[in-house]
């Protein structure tokens, strides 16, 4: 089950019977979904808009799965699609229709070597939960056990590689009239989209992504997997543990609960950033139909069980680094680092010159959109790329279709939570706080690039900036910075910090001459940040709110 443009787009050409009718389809479809909404999508009627998200519901899902996925991605953006379309398109995340229960039965027993009577002690005569490419059945094991048993759909492996050939052709045809400017074609997207859905009809695989996934985490109380059955599941059947918890996709749902969305939405954006800048393995496919808001806390975080470990994907160390590198020159508003950046990761060409692409970068992520940190969100700062790629060689590396989809998915979710959530709130004061830990050895080396300059001179504008994102993450900025400024005073006395120790004293002594400039500098800045009177005041507050009034 390995997905192969080429050779599937032969082995479609050799069979016409196969490929007119399904194109025919899906071209009446598409066409007819276009010109309604062309025609009706402006209406101010609620029954008129409902309706339409009704028709939108109704077309993705008699497509199939492939166009199923795309409806998911959508679902997930209250900044893209209407309010009314959105309860609709939130549907196609597990409330599909189910296929046949006697087909499921037979599955069952084919790819486990034995009827459901025999594997679990009591089997549900329908499943809990449809999806695009399988059902979903609660079942119980001896002892009480209760866990999910995921049975795939039949013919996936036909139907996906016949729409992904058409949906190919499509998109490679139309793409010089549409108002992209991707810079890689877009059936290298297509592409990539492919082999994740090949991957995730592959359910050994998937059993694999979740132990692995499962392993990160293992040390981390606020997010919660489930385990593998392996005796239980094999290449088109999974079994896990059942996860009990709501679906993370109305805020109202789950105060009734008694379930903060704030804290929630804080666990699933670090354990995303945690997934792309530490760990470079991630779960590309965080819809609220995969996340479930789990009772308890971690601090300030809430407890998440995540579900669904089909469309994974891994980073490079090498693109890992630089985008925590490119957070940083983002915090530090380093336009030049940043477009250079750009470059390594390949969204810029080789020969691009920077020095024409660095004042659009500033214009786009600094003065325009605020010099808040709040103010960012993806959702901007995508619209106005789209609007330099037409004026600048920007374009889309494949290898980062998942990762955008992946990031696209986790705003998406956290925005149908709070409204007014950003992204960048959160992620800037995660980097800046394992920037001043220093915790790894390349977060050490970021850390010696970022607050000394080429000349060996000591930064403090910058290492200010880092403190002041950190600060924007709580309510009482001050003690905030306490755990920060306990984590780098041990890195800097440590035998890991012998680098630091070493930069920090050629600032003092250069040219053969003691310069206290720096010393002074990081002294006043210390004194500003870490006044007795301000930490006494801060940590009051954080203790006792109402004290601190």
């Amino acid at each position: 089950m390995r997905y192969s443009p080429g050779r599937n787009l032969v082995w479609l050409l050799l069979r016409p019977w196969i490929a007119l009718p399904r194109l025919i389809q899906v071209l009446w479809s598409l066409i007819g979904l276009v010109l309604v909404l062309v025609i009706r999508g402006g209406s101010p009627d609620p029954d008129v808009q409902r309706k339409l998200g009704r028709r939108i519901l109704t077309t993705l899902t008699n497509l199939g799965p492939c166009f199923i996925k795309v409806g998911q991605a959508l679902s997930t953006r209250p900044d893209l699609v209407r309010r009314d379309w959105l309860e609709e398109l939130t549907r196609l995340q597990d409330d599909l229709p189910a296929f046949s229960h006697a087909i499921a039965l037979q599955r069952i027993e084919s790819e486990l070597g034995a009827p459901v009577q025999e594997l679990f002690e009591d089997f549900p005569s329908a499943p809990m939960a449809a999806a695009s490419l399988g059902q979903v059945y609660k079942a119980r094991l001896e002892g009480n056990a209760w866990v999910a048993v995921k049975v795939q759909r039949p013919n996936l492996e036909f139907i996906l590689r016949r729409d992904l050939v058409l949906i190919r052709l499509l998109g490679v045809i139309s793409a010089p009239l549409l108002p992209l400017n991707l810079g890689f074609g877009l059936g290298e997207i297509i592409d990539e989209f492919g082999r994740s859905l090949f991957e995730e009809i592959d359910y050994e695989q998937e059993a694999r992504n979740a132990e692995r996934f499962a392993a990160l985490f293992a040390d981390n109380p606020a997010v919660v997997v489930p385990r593998v059955e392996r005796m239980l599941s094999s290449k088109r059947v999974l079994t896990t543990t059942w996860i009990n918890g709501a679906k993370m996709r109305d805020s109202a749902e789950l105060e009734a609960l008694n379930l903060d969305p704030a804290a929630l939405i804080r666990t699933g954006v670090i354990c995303g950033l945690q997934q792309l800048l530490e760990f470079g393995y991630f779960h590309a496919d965080p819809h609220p139909g995969n996340l479930f808001a789990l009772e308890g806390r971690s601090g300030d975080l809430g407890r998440v069980g995540y579900v669904d470990f089909g469309m994974m994907d891994s980073i490079s160390d090498s693109d890992r680094l630089i985008l925590t590198g490119a957070v940083v020159h983002l915090i530090n508003r380093d336009f030049n680092a940043l477009a250079q950046d750009f470059q390594d990761l390949g969204f810029l060409s080789p020969t691009a010159d920077l020095t024409l692409i660095t004042p659009a970068l500033e214009d786009v992520l600094g003065g325009s959109l605020g010099d808040s940190v709040g103010s960012f969100n993806f959702k901007a700062i995508t619209d106005r790329f789209s609007e330099l790629m037409f004026d600048y060689p920007f374009r889309v590396p494949a290898r980062f279709a998942l990762i955008i989809r992946a990031v696209v998915s986790q705003e998406g979710l956290a925005l149908r939570l709070d409204p007014e959530f950003r992204i960048i709130a959160v992620a800037y004061p995660y980097v800046a706080r394992r920037l001043l830990a220093g915790d790894t050895s390349e977060m050490r080396d970021k850390l010696l690039e970022v607050i000394f300059d080429e000349n060996g001179r000591l930064r403090t504008d910058r290492l200010e900036n880092l403190l002041d994102v950190v600060g924007q993450d709580q309510a009482a900025p001050t003690a905030a910075l306490l755990p920060v400024a306990g984590a780098g005073l041990r890195l800097l006395l440590s035998r890991d910090g012998s680098d630091l120790r070493s930069r920090l004293l050629m600032t003092l002594i250069r040219d053969d001459r003691l310069h206290v400039d720096d010393l002074k500098a990081l002294l006043g800045m210390v004194g500003r940040r870490f006044d007795p009177a301000r930490l006494a005041g801060g940590l009051l507050q954080r203790l006792n709110p109402l004290a601190a009034a």
